[in-house]
């Protein structure tokens, strides 16, 4: 693992190898202990080192001893690397240090804090090969760490010299005993070094994610005493309101850092940095630096999703210790691709030393760079939907799919203020007017309706003993002898009300809401969101208004728009997400749904409402097809949800906007958005 010591990288400043200091934990991938047995950070019990070799004690001797091991007839150098290793192994320091030549407390502290860093839960040591020429005499061992929960296990062989005085051997004392190349003044530390989070791609490859604002707090740990840190760590947990994590962790990473360059400890967002700012800037010592990265920012969040960072709450509810650079997906593709994305760290045993040097790896696990998730989106159509909800007056969503099969192209939402969010992939809303494209192919499949019926239309209806009416009321389309045609241009709710006591209907809507994928079972990564609902034999009433879109109708714009690709194609796909083959489900077979007639019928209807009727507003050149709804938001009344959905080139969407009265807003919506695919903005 190469460990860089210059500029920063995204997401791998955290990471580098510890600058000379007191010892400390650094490893994040695991759980934090002291060595007297007591709960640890992570509120877990671990047994000290004494009790663990109480409970296991290994020492292997080998047969290599029995012979050939005494030159000239003197004292064996055996026992002594034998008690060495065990009084080492068994956290007996005093004992193991009394037979080095190295100054007792010294030899003491060396052993009993050179794997600190490591977090180390268990040591074992076994004996190897002695090979002795008179006073001298060299001694290997392998030694298998456990690296605490990162699951780790690090083994080495070492070696050490003993030399005999009199009748008495002693270790000749230097660090390089505990692990080679270790020298006076260095130590050892596990650090780990994530790869930057990997891309959610548009169809064309061009990232998602946006260049944005973003927060880096630090700290150059030399600007603080050795004494400053933990109090630092504290101070500043405490400003981020992180009750659940231990400052002990913050400060084990400072102290493993280099102690001069600056050192990434969490990374906000404009609005969390607005938020914090004044208790973060009264913390001596603290730094800030504000950088762009693709992190938090994208052109389509409603898909993307949110990326958290180290102060995601998640990250500790889930057991993940502490380690800055972290990004954890909070929803969207990003929380679905988490493991795709984020990858897993390289982790490396480092020896650095006094000098602050490039530091030497005697171990390295090399980890994985996420790999980059391929949507279906289509670059430009999302820009273009993002550009039509710009400047609309209350909360709308667009949702765009290639018609021909089901790959989802746009996905947009824009929140007025003072209104509810609308979500173009979960929403659950009744349709209106607009659901008369499913109704109205219902009634044609009657057999009973043709575009030329001369149905009327009324300003009330009345279907067993509940009234119905215009919504809204447009003079224009009360003409007691107009054809079923104009009732769909001018969506009439009352001639669909009365149209829907023909014996017939109730069997022929089901079938066509199944055939436009009402109700449809969606898979991964779609397979949250909502694909319709619609009511079950409950009576005429309800029927009737089933037909226009209210009663138990329920939809999303994403079902409305693959409802919409249907009409285009005569057939429903299942909608997909993502391209990769890794990632993305089986196809879905597409299904056949109406009669040519009745989808040519349909498909003339449409068109004539853009040309000749309410959804004359999206008819912005081309032939654009499409049909307009009307219906309460939410159920409270003073909120209405009004629909535009159709199709153009190809391309099938919903467009849905809140409005305070009823209207035809959505339509003029649709057109912007056709305008934008046109003109590329």
């Amino acid at each position: 693992m190469a460990l860089r010591t210059g500029s920063r990288n995204p997401r791998a400043g955290a990471h580098r190898a510890p600058r000379p200091g007191p010892p400390l934990r650094v490893s994040v991938a695991r759980k934090a202990r002291d060595r007297d047995g007591k709960t640890g950070v992570f509120g877990v019990t671990l047994r000290s080192r004494p009790m663990l070799k109480r409970a296991s004690v290994v020492i292997v001797i080998g047969a290599l001893l029995a012979v050939g091991l005494v030159r000239g007839g003197g004292a064996s150098a055996e026992p002594t690397v034998y008690q060495f290793l065990l009084d080492w192994e068994q956290g007996d320091y005093a004992a193991a240090a009394a037979l080095t030549t190295g100054h007792p407390q010294a030899v003491v502290t060396e052993l009993s804090s050179a794997y600190g860093n490591l977090d180390a839960t268990d040591l074992v040591l076994s004996m190897g090969h002695i090979t002795q020429d008179g006073d001298a005499a060299l001694a290997s061992f392998n030694a298998s760490i456990d690296l605490g929960s990162s699951g780790l296990q690090w083994t080495y062989d070492g070696r050490f010299r003993l030399q005999e005085s009199g009748s008495t051997w002693r270790v000749v004392w230097s660090p390089s005993v505990i692990v080679p190349q270790l020298r006076t003044g260095d130590r050892l530390a596990v650090v780990q070094e994530a790869y930057p989070r990997a891309a959610l791609l548009a169809s064309d490859g061009q990232p998602l994610s946006v260049p944005s604002s973003t927060y880096l707090i630090g700290v150059i740990p030399n600007h603080l005493r050795g004494g400053e840190v933990l109090t630092f760590a504290e101070r500043l947990v405490a400003a981020l309101q992180l009750p659940d994590l231990p400052p002990a962790q913050v400060a084990g990473q400072i102290r493993a850092s280099l102690s001069n360059q600056f050192q990434e400890l969490f990374t906000l967002t404009p609005a969390q940095f607005a938020s914090l700012r004044s208790r973060l800037t009264g913390i001596p010592g603290i730094q800030v630096r504000h950088t762009r990265e693709r992190l938090f920012d994208s052109i389509a969040p409603d898909v993307v999703g949110a990326v958290g960072t180290e102060t995601a709450s998640i990250l500790r509810e889930d057991g993940v210790p502490y380690r800055p650079g972290t990004t954890i997906g909070l929803s969207g593709l990003q929380q679905t691709f988490q493991s795709q994305l984020a990858g897993t760290p390289t982790t490396a045993v480092v020896i650095e030393n006094a000098k602050g040097d490039e530091p030497y790896e005697p171990q390295v696990w090399q980890g994985l760079r996420g790999t980059p998730v391929r949507t279906t989106l289509d670059y430009d159509d999302q820009v273009a939907a993002n550009s039509a909800l710009a400047d609309v007056h209350g909360s709308a969503a667009i949702v765009a799919v290639q018609a021909d099969s089901g790959k989802v192209l746009a996905v947009s939402s824009h929140q007025a203020a003072g209104m509810p969010q609308l979500s173009p992939l979960g929403g659950e809303y009744q349709p209106g007017q607009s659901f008369t494209i499913v109704s109205g192919a219902a009634l044609l499949a009657t057999g009973r309706v043709l575009p030329t019926s001369k149905i009327g239309c009324s300003p009330s209806s009345q279907v067993n003993g509940h009234d119905f009416s215009n919504v809204p009321a447009d003079p224009a389309s009360l003409a007691a002898n107009s054809t079923f045609g104009k009732d769909f241009s001018l969506h009439c709710s009352t001639a669909f009300t009365v149209l829907s006591e023909i014996p017939s209907f109730q069997l022929q809507l089901s079938t066509a809401a199944a055939e436009f994928g009402i109700g449809a079972q969606l898979q991964r990564p779609l397979a949250g969101y909502f694909s319709g609902t619609i009511g079950q034999e409950a009576g005429e009433a309800r029927v009737a208004a089933d037909a226009i879109g209210q009663g138990d109708v329920l939809v999303s714009p994403l079902a409305m728009a693959l409802a919409a690709a249907t009409v285009d194609t005569g057939r429903w796909h299942a909608p997909s997400l993502v391209t990769d083959s890794s990632s993305s489900p089986g196809v879905v077979a597409a299904r056949e749904t109406m009669s040519r007639q009745v989808l040519s019928e349909l498909q003339s209807l449409m068109h004539g409402a853009v040309v000749h009727g309410s959804a004359a507003a999206a008819n912005v050149g081309g032939t654009v097809y499409g049909q307009v709804g009307n219906a309460a938001f939410g159920g409270k009344g003073h909120l209405s949800i009004s629909w535009f959905v159709g199709y153009q080139g190809g391309v099938a969407f919903a467009v849905v906007e809140l409005v305070k009265s009823p209207s035809d807003a959505a339509a003029s919506v649709a057109g912007a958005f056709l305008r934008n695919i046109r003109t590329g903005s």
